[in-house]
């Protein structure tokens, strides 16, 4: 009885008892996990209270714009909304969009929870005008010029769209998430692990377009060049990126240009930017100063300040106010080449221009756990599940949303990381796009493959996502790869968001590959991910051995050498059939041309986003990220190269008519203003 208890109780804070593994089979959740999570979440198994409701309200109210509200009150009870701008309304259809409150009097005691009035289904004017749209994807830090510090930053990708656009007729870049980092060595180089979903990366700053810069003196000018030019040099060969050095070097810099006096209007511009930005920017940049001196995870700090709303974290605030202005200067340079970039590509001509990447989580101690806490689920580590590649599963070390706290908070946090992201964006990618649905929770200190899923409600979820969504006029791409219910896509899509299809697993029930006219219209089209390896490597098998070196293969070489041949070997029969790769290519000896005919098979599929990566356009043979490494291959640190490993900069993508020709042969019809879309 007590194990039917427990289970009760889980089932009402969302956390499964039992879950489908990769293989079909149903598996049974271990009790200890279930308490485990419990706890977490602040529950007592023997006393679990109310549970998430409370009184006649749930956490929060979610209405789709024009319905009307199926929430059933109490008889006798009255529900009076309270919209963003203090208006008084009825609760029935008709509500404005937007985050809004619901009182309810119930026998005299007054109840009241968030109402999220929401789309029902996005719709960015972009689509209603193009049928079909095509970018580059790209990672920003591997692209390189011969201007930038050794890494890549945002005057690199304002180029890149504008070549893109003006040379290829490219509509969107999709480009890697540029969320925030740690502001002191040593840099954690995933961009998919980042401290902060909230802000962005200074890393990414251009020093030489900040206004400032033209200010300096020439004997500080010179030493600002000192820093940078031993980075450029590196930049400009093959070598592993080296974020730690570009930050110190650029952070120096940085510091410099703070200190120089800014003009009446770009004062008045700052002082509009912190205004805007308000308490979420002085919290993060205390976060920021606080960990230059006691190190980037938080949990260790003075117990005095882990807790962000504590007095004693606004007095440290106060003490060190030159360093959390700095960091609050970051991120106003950082908007304003934001900014930039997008108004730099849609004036290329692009159709949406840079579409961002949002990452699943946060680092446990990163700025975000320390500023969202009481949203957050101490304890508890999100990952996956064990599956057919990692089949002890994955602990990705990032603390989960609290359902119920973040629902009572009416998805502010969450709203807050959507908007920033898109605010100067014209989509955004979604990465794990189930996390709006649920996540594999791993308690903390046990084994990846003793987790289990907690659950969310996904109206509240996908409705802020659209709320945002529509706020922006943005397209959303939700990265829905693996095992997906296949209700959670039809979800997805009926409220207007699309998903991911990847040519290498787009197969039949016989495991063929999947005929054109058979893919999903409302998706992002690519050949692979940056989780897979460059088709050029996929051919030659390279990245079988590279899994064999690294001791990540769970049956013999040479079955999965074979394995991987066969998968080819069927990819190039289908490309020859239906005519867009001639017979008599060598794959091995012409990836070029192979590349080029994945291409073609991709358009002439109905999915209405079609994403092609500068790796496979420039010959690039190297993988960004070795999934289940971390110390063992260099994970995003890998540089843009040619199939030849030799560097490929921005500057020689403009100018070199060759480049350019090989890039327009490679992409076929997608090329030019007469592309055929």
């Amino acid at each position: 009885m007590r194990d039917v208890q427990l289970a009760r109780v889980a089932e009402q804070y969302g956390i499964a008892t039992t879950y489908e593994d990769w293989r079909g089979r149903r598996v049974p959740v271990g009790l200890d996990t279930i308490r485990h999570v419990l706890a977490a979440m602040g529950v007592d198994p023997t006393d679990p209270g109310p549970g998430p409701q409370r009184g006649p309200l749930p956490p929060a109210v979610v209405l789709r714009e024009g319905k009307a509200p199926d929430l059933v009150l109490p008889d006798g009870a009255r529900g009076v909304v309270e919209t963003a701008d203090g208006a008084l309304l009825p609760f029935d259809p008709g509500l404005p969009l937007g985050v809004h409150t619901l009182r309810v009097t119930d026998n005299g005691t007054d109840h009241a929870a968030p109402l999220l009035v929401v789309p029902d289904r996005i719709e960015p004017t972009v689509l209603r005008r193009n049928p079909r749209l095509w970018g580059l994807m790209a990672q920003v830090y591997s692209v390189r010029s011969r201007a930038s510090w050794g890494t890549g930053d945002l005057r690199d990708l304002t180029e890149l769209a504008d070549w893109s656009a003006r040379d290829l007729g490219a509509d969107f870049t999709l480009i890697n998430p540029l969320h925030a980092i740690e502001p002191v060595a040593p840099i954690e180089p995933s961009p998919y692990l980042p401290v902060s979903r909230r802000y962005a990366s200074p890393l990414y700053i251009r020093i030489e377009d900040v206004p400032e810069y033209a200010r300096l003196d020439p004997a500080q000018r010179e030493g600002v060049q000192r820093l940078a030019r031993p980075l450029r040099e590196r930049g400009r060969t093959a070598d592993l990126l080296d974020r730690d050095a570009v930050w110190e070097a650029k952070k120096a810099a940085l510091e410099i240009l703070f200190q120089v006096p800014r003009a009446p209007g770009r004062e008045e511009a700052l002082r509009r930017y912190l205004d805007g930005e308000g308490r979420s920017l002085v919290e993060f940049a205390t976060w920021s100063a606080l960990a230059e001196e006691y190190g980037s995870d938080h949990r260790s700090w003075p117990a005095h300040l882990r807790d962000v709303s504590a007095l004693t974290v606004g007095k440290e605030a106060l003490r060190r106010w030159p360093r959390v202005e700095f960091h609050r200067w970051l991120q106003w340079i950082l908007d304003e080449q934001l900014a930039l970039a997008q108004n730099g590509s849609l004036n290329a001509g692009m159709s949406l221009g840079i579409v961002h990447d949002l990452a699943i989580g946060v680092q446990a101690g990163g700025a975000d756990a320390w500023m969202f806490q009481d949203t957050l689920v101490r304890g508890l580590h999100v990952g996956a599940p064990p599956d057919e590649f990692n089949r002890l599963g994955q602990d990705w070390g990032q603390p989960p949303w609290h359902p119920t706290a973040l629902a009572r908070q009416g998805y502010g946090p969450l709203h807050q990381i959507l908007t920033y992201n898109l605010r100067h964006a014209g989509g955004l990618r979604m990465d794990h796009v189930m996390g709006l649905f649920r996540l594999w929770c791993v308690p903390e200190g046990a084994s990846a493959d003793q987790g289990t899923y907690l659950e969310y409600d996904h109206e509240g979820m996908v409705g802020v996502l659209a709320l945002a969504a529509r706020e922006a006029d943005a397209v959303i791409i939700g990265e829905d790869l693996g095992t997906v219910e296949p209700w959670v896509r039809e979800h997805l899509s009926d409220r207007g968001i699309f998903g991911t299809s990847v040519l290498w697993f787009e197969n039949d029930e016989q495991g063929r590959p999947r005929t054109p006219d058979r893919w999903r219209t409302d998706c992002l089209a690519t050949v692979a991910t940056h989780d897979l390896p460059p088709v050029a490597s996929f051919l030659s098998a390279e990245h079988v051995e590279l899994r064999d070196r690294l001791g990540l293969l769970d049956r013999p070489v040479d079955e999965e050498r074979a394995d991987s041949e066969e998968r080819v070997g069927r990819w190039r029969e289908t490309l020859v059939e239906l005519g867009f790769l001639e017979a008599d290519v060598d794959p091995l000896a012409d990836p070029a041309a192979v590349v080029a005919a994945m291409h073609a098979y991709l358009e002439a599929t109905p999915a209405r986003l079609l994403g092609v990566a500068l790796t496979d356009v420039v010959g690039e043979r190297r993988m960004q990220n070795q999934p289940g490494t971390s110390t063992e291959y260099p994970n995003w640190r890998i540089p843009l190269t040619s199939g030849e490993g030799e560097p490929v900069l921005v500057d020689e993508l403009l100018a070199d008519p060759r480049t350019v020709g090989r890039i327009r042969r490679t992409l076929g019809p997608l090329a030019g203003p007469g592309r055929i879309l």
